[in-house]
């Protein structure tokens, strides 16, 4: 369970987080959404140690991230963010097996179970087809599947993902958060599209100028008057043939 209790945050004079608390169960899947600017990514960083909050503080099974090597986290969780990783002129398989350095060091030579294990992940993401092109010869797309590839190898308890959807077509979009799903692991994931969180969350917290505006099932947070008042926008929630909530978006003016 990863766990964040009363995070505050600001840049210089700005505040980014107030006061913000959220709670992702084992094997549930917890939508970050909100506006641009709300915080999402500021608070996807403190949860993986990469940023120091002001106040509060961010557990993982009850023990405090900041008490954990950088190596032990990430064998515990693993993050795919918007920036390329690692060095843009290695290969893809390179990049995957990246993933592996947790288990066994930096310097430490691959091994067969490892490779296997690379290119199951590649498998899973479609993307084996390009595993001895340049991480630099990609898309934004294909390099989202890559880093969602050596996420997997990771094998860790909890995924974290800062807006793994992007760049994606659509069939991807579905491809990658169904994938999510199918891992059943303890999941923090910003996303923008508010009926891809309907869908594939279990849970979603929404933030409004850094504070928490609403949290729980995605049909008790993605409500006609709550997207009105936190984005603007005239929408009717509706239930779809499936059971899943959807929005559908009025036309301004």
């Amino acid at each position: 369970m990863l766990s964040a209790a009363g995070i505050s945050h600001a840049y210089g004079s700005t505040p980014v987080l107030r006061d913000v608390s959220l709670t992702a169960r084992n094997g549930e899947i917890l939508g970050l959404i909100g506006p641009n600017g709300s915080g999402k990514t500021t608070l996807l960083r403190t949860l993986y140690g990469a940023l120091t909050p002001d106040t509060g503080m961010v557990t993982f099974d009850g023990v405090d991230v900041r008490t954990i090597s950088a190596r032990q986290i990430a064998r515990q969780i693993a993050v795919v963010v918007q920036e390329p990783a690692g060095d843009l002129m290695q290969t893809v398989a390179d990049t995957v097996l990246m993933g592996r350095t947790p288990h066994r060091g930096l310097f430490a030579r691959h091994s067969a179970r490892d490779e296997r294990l690379a290119v199951s992940a590649l498998e899973r993401v479609g993307a084996l087809h390009l595993a001895s092109r340049g991480l630099d010869e990609l898309s934004g797309g294909e390099k989202q599947r890559v880093l969602m590839a050596r996420a997997l190898v990771q094998q860790a308890q909890c995924l974290l993902l800062d807006e793994p959807t992007n760049h994606l077509d659509i069939s991807y979009q579905h491809q990658v958060l169904q994938l999510v799903r199918e891992l059943a692991l303890t999941t923090v994931v910003v996303l923008h599209d508010l009926n891809l969180a309907a869908r594939y969350c279990d849970s979603i917290v929404l933030l409004s100028a850094g504070n928490v505006h609403a949290t729980g099932t995605p049909s008790e947070v993605l409500t006609a008057d709550t997207v009105k008042s936190v984005y603007g926008v005239e929408a009717d929630d509706v239930l779809a043939a499936d059971g899943t909530l959807q929005l559908l978006f009025r036309g301004q003016g």
